[in-house]
């Protein structure tokens, strides 16, 4: 009989966060009118008191992610020294694109300009000035703090898990401070925030995008706009994503993001086209200028001296979603960034996608803005204050074919919807499950479906508003655990810098040429071009009992030494594990063919493609780019104390002023 497939659920982190939002949920469908006095005193609660404190963490986000672009650690890489990334540079642009895509640009990509234009935080509104501040808020909320909070996400994943083996868990980035503890309590803890944000952040974009897709459907087809139905279309729209998730049909998921992607940029084209095009190219240029110019301002701005409740319901409402749907692109974003320098991984993430976000709004929200201030559109400013999720809609009235535009609309709507309760869906069982092992298919289902509910309990709670709150409470808790995360990360780039900084410091080789025999040898070595069979030879007579050797002396004084040799890829690795808390030490060399190079003295000149092999040092930190085929046994000992040396060094130098010297144990 076929073995039924073993759960793979972290118990307690499945519990306590299946319990919480479940507890929610009831609470939210069985008390709807206590459910929403509870959200409308919570949302006070945090506007009154809490609301500086997402100011300032989003604000400390981007002058991290600005600052590891351009400071000393921007060289290093999100994954070993070696590592290459995985995705050419125009497909991992096209990945983040899509992922810049989403529902929240249908839904506010006409709606928020004109909302900010007829109402703005400050003044009367529907003025020239209006407009400008229209769209310089709206590229506030859509620019680069947005994106700034998806980075840092996605770089702490990407640092711990590529670089250092830790789990592709945000918990990872505590490791610098609490150490192996982070696979307790704590970390279980930090993993439960993490999905509670996720769940809530998926399902307020499920709430926008099914608010949207009803009234889309009513326009063209007169479908009622009530809850009920809202919630049939949740229910439809989850289970398509349930099937998907099912069957793990990942390139499936790709398809329709690659897919939707085309259908917005034609989308855009059209609008860009038909509508005021040399004003909208003007504006997108005074857009970015303007913006940048009043960055600093905006980003600090409180309304302190104007209290209102606008902050609320927009800026604290953007960064509560940003947050809590941070986690998931921050998944997607890492999973696709292997082998990136911090350096290319900030650029490509805040330039690439921002910028193709800000020129989105420009187009629909200037366009609209246009339509209102220059031809005397009315109707569709009225429309925007009644409904917002109409907006869209009415918008593509003023335009040639508007029942095609606006179908189109729906079907890309619906397809972000699918794809973003899959893909969080996924990334939610992923935290709630053990690592390195598969999940059976009813836990990712499950994850499924309870976003769907979670996103009908709060519509029957009370609509956008109980969405808005939830998004804003849940990322409270998970903004303290990223600001903590921030500080693990910089601790581990520092450590990380100085063991670089040490590593490529030059070091005399123990082994000196002696007579004229050494330096003929060496020469042999330099211009030899060995073949694999060669070098695997020379791993098993020379590197494998040097290794040994050094294996030896340690364990006589007191240290747990391990050499292996892995028969797949020919690779000898020397471990040792005698620094408890401190950073253990490996040193590998692995048999890697190469092109031969040009000036390679090769008789059979006529064959296209020779290979060589080269046995490559490798340390944790990845591939260390020289060759040691050909070296003798003292030779390659003294390499490894070289290397051993450097490693004490720098444990010397990060540990120093608390211990003297690293005392040997037993083991872990």
């Amino acid at each position: 009989m076929p073995s039924r497939p073993r759960t793979t659920i972290n118990r307690p982190v499945f519990a306590a966060s299946a319990f919480f939002i479940l507890a929610l949920v009831l609470f939210a469908i069985l008390t709807p009118e206590s459910a929403q006095r509870l959200f409308s005193v919570v949302q006070d609660w945090i506007l009154t008191n809490a609301s500086w404190f997402y100011v300032l963490t989003v604000a400390i986000i981007l002058i991290a992610v600005v600052f590891l672009a351009f400071s000393r650690y921007g060289d290093i890489k999100l994954g070993p020294d070696h590592s290459r990334p995985d995705y050419r540079d125009v497909t991992w642009f096209a990945m983040l694109f899509s992922t810049g895509m989403g529902i929240g640009l249908m839904f506010f990509g006409v709606a928020e300009p004109v909302m900010h234009f007829i109402d703005p935080p400050v003044g009367a509104g529907s003025t020239v000035f209006d407009a400008r501040e229209a769209m310089s808020i709206t590229f506030f909320h859509w620019g680069l703090h947005a994106w700034a909070i998806y980075a840092i996400v996605g770089l702490i994943l990407a640092f711990f898990s590529y670089r250092h083996g830790l789990p592709l868990r945000l918990r990872s980035a505590l490791y610098p401070l609490i150490g192996n503890r982070i696979h307790g309590p704590i970390g279980h803890a930090v993993d439960v925030f993490a999905i509670i944000g996720t769940v809530f952040g998926v399902a307020t974009s499920l709430g926008v995008g099914v608010s949207q897709i009803n009234s889309g459907l009513n326009h063209l087809f007169d479908l009622p706009v009530t809850i009920p139905v809202q919630i049939g279309l949740i229910a439809i729209a989850c289970g398509l994503a349930t099937i998907s998730v099912a069957s793990g049909l990942d390139r499936g998921i790709r398809m329709l993001s690659e897919f939707n992607l085309i259908l917005a940029v034609l989308l855009l084209l059209f609008v860009l086209v038909l509508g005021p095009t040399v004003f909208l190219l003007q504006a997108f240029v005074q857009n970015t200028g303007s913006y940048l110019s009043d960055i600093v301002h905006k980003t600090f701005n409180l309304y302190a001296y104007e209290p209102n409740d606008w902050i609320g319901g927009w800026t604290l409402f953007y960064w509560g979603w940003w947050i809590a749907w941070s986690p998931f692109v921050g998944l997607f974003i890492a999973r696709i960034s292997r082998g990136r320098t911090i350096r290319e991984f900030v650029r490509g993430v805040l330039l690439v996608p921002a910028g193709f976000t800000l020129f989105w709004m420009t187009v629909f929200g200037d366009s609209a803005i246009y339509l209102i201030l220059v031809d005397g559109a009315q109707n569709l400013a009225e429309i925007v204050r009644a409904d917002s999720s109409l907006a869209l809609f009415a918008f593509f009235e003023t335009l040639p074919l508007a029942s095609i535009t606006s179908f189109i609309a729906i079907v890309m709507v619906v397809v972000f919807f699918i794809t973003s309760a899959d893909s969080g869906a996924l990334v939610v069982d992923l935290l709630a499950s053990d690592e390195a092992r598969n999940s059976p298919v009813w836990q990712r289902i499950f994850w499924s479906v309870l976003m769907g509910v979670v996103a009908i309990a709060l519509l029957l709670a009370d609509g956008l508003t109980a969405l808005q709150t939830a998004t804003i409470a849940s990322a409270l808790p998970f903004s303290i655990i990223l600001l903590v995360a921030i500080w693990g990360l910089f601790k581990a780039l520092k450590l990380d810098a100085t063991k670089r900084r040490i590593r490529y410091q030059t070091i005399t080789r123990s082994q000196p040429l002696v007579g004229g025999q050494g330096w003929q040898r060496r020469l042999r070595n330099i211009v030899m071009m060995p073949t694999r069979r060669h070098v695997l030879r020379f791993i098993d007579d020379v590197v494998v009992p040097a290794m040994e050797a050094v294996a030896n002396e340690l364990r006589r004084q007191g240290y747990e030494v391990n050499v292996g040799r892995d028969a797949e890829n020919g690779q000898a690795d020397l471990h040792v594990e005698h620094h408890g808390e401190y950073l253990d030490f490996s040193y590998a060399v692995r048999p890697l063919e190469q092109m031969q190079p040009s000036l390679a003295m090769d008789e059979d000149s006529g064959q296209e493609e020779r290979r060589y092999c080269r046995a490559e040092v490798f340390l944790r930190e990845g591939g260390q780019d020289y060759d040691i085929m050909g070296w003798s046994n003292d030779e390659v000992i003294g390499d490894i104390l070289d290397q051993y040396e450097r490693h004490r060094q720098y444990l010397h130098m990060v540990h120093g002023s608390t211990r003297s010297k690293p005392e040997p144990e037993s083991g872990d």
